[in-house]
């Protein structure tokens, strides 16, 4: 038996329609959907709602149901879609109006549970109070005579409690959510604390074999070799052991470990570090920064005869942390060296465990050299426990 498939030209047709459909997947996040599927969403929504309440109204009305025409049915129908659809609209602009003056979806997450809940349950609750009126009036319905009627106020309560159950369920599967991400992150950090624990013995017999080796002739620098990495060792302990951490303790563990470079290095290895004090108290998980900066000497600067220049630069934009490590030496793909993908894949698996996609790596040529850039949202200052 043989199958046919579809012609070439249309399969990017067929692709991007199933792409349309897979965004309203709830496992999909809301900045993945497309406009255009969000607006489809909503319709979606509005007709739902447009059928749920003129069934409602056959359940309260069971006798006019019975014996209205079809007409009447389409007229009963016609008239809840036009309500509908302003208080779908409303809750559509509310969204599309607030949501990127708070950051996005993505910022939201990051709040208190009590803001989310606050934020996706009153602005679809102001929706309807905007919404229904409207709809309202322009379906030829006076919106205080149809409010204190029966089937009015019963329909406002079930909305209102329709609004109350659908609240409790987003605030639910974002507590879900949230308790998933947490998981993810700290079974993310601990295969970063192994693989950075099968790590470090590596460094840890290079610079004692430096130090052996610089001991008989150059003891002074020995010693000023040993004094940096005992520092080094010291600031990576505590990193690992904090669950959480600040930019200026990333940049303690960064200078102990480039002054062990340098020892190792001599002038061949120059580094410069700008970085503001005033975002030094700013949160930021541990060994976040190491592995860009170990890439750049090891794949960067070390290969190059002459040897390089390492930057590392952290500034503000709005509610959002930006670092960059960059280099001037060989560039990228001109190392020989293995295993370069391998600290940016488990770098990009923290960030996805940490903050979905809210953060962004990107890694492009500096000409010469090589440029990675961090952009992070800034997390709320952890509590002390007493």
């Amino acid at each position: 038996m043989t199958t046919s498939n579809p012609p070439s030209s249309a399969r990017p047709l067929r692709a991007q329609w199933l792409a349309f459909w897979r965004g309203f997947s709830p496992a999909m996040h809301d900045e993945v959907r497309t406009p255009a599927q969000q607006l489809v969403a909503t319709v979606l929504f509005s007709v739902f709602m447009a059928v749920f309440f003129t069934l409602l109204w056959a359940v309260f009305n069971p006798a006019r149901a019975a014996q209205a025409s079809a007409w009447a049915w389409l007229s009963a129908l016609g008239r809840n879609l036009v309500v509908s659809g302003c208080v779908g609209g409303a809750i559509h602009g509310l969204f599309a109006l607030v949501l990127p003056r708070l950051g996005g979806h993505a910022a939201i997450r990051q709040r208190p549970s009590w803001q989310r809940s606050l934020i996706y349950a009153g602005l679809p609750m102001l929706g309807v109070a905007l919404g229904w009126p409207l709809g309202m009036a322009l379906s030829g319905n006076a919106p205080s005579g149809w409010f204190w009627s029966r089937s009015g106020t019963m329909s406002v309560l079930i909305a209102l409690g329709l609004s109350a159950c659908i609240s409790l369920v987003v605030h639910v599967i974002y507590a879900a959510r949230e308790r998933e991400r947490e998981q993810r992150r700290r079974a993310t950090e601990a295969q970063l604390q192994l693989l950075q624990a099968q790590m470090e013995p590596h460094f840890l017999f290079n610079t004692l074999a430096n130090v052996q080796a610089l001991i008989e002739d150059e003891p002074a620098r020995a010693q000023a070799m040993l004094g940096a990495f005992t520092t080094y060792l010291r600031a990576s302990l505590q990193g690992l052991r904090q669950g959480a951490g600040t930019l200026g303790a990333e940049l303690d563990l960064l200078r102990a470990y480039l002054a062990v470079l340098q020892q190792r290095m001599g002038p061949r290895l120059r580094v410069q570090v700008e970085v503001d004090e005033a975002l030094l108290a700013l949160p930021l998980p541990p060994l976040l920064l190491q592995p860009l900066v170990e890439n750049a000497v090891h794949h960067g600067v070390e290969p190059k005869l002459e040897g390089g220049t390492v930057w590392v630069r952290a500034w503000r934009e709005g509610e959002r942390l930006e670092l960059e490590v960059r280099d001037d030496g060989v560039g990228l793909g001109a190392s020989r060296r293995g295993g370069h993908g391998l600290a940016l894949q488990n770098l990009r698996a923290r960030l996805a465990a940490r903050w979905v996609d809210a953060a962004q790596l990107q890694l492009s040529p500096a000409e010469p050299g090589c440029r990675v850039r961090l952009s992070l949202p800034i997390d709320p200052p952890t509590p002390a426990h007493p």
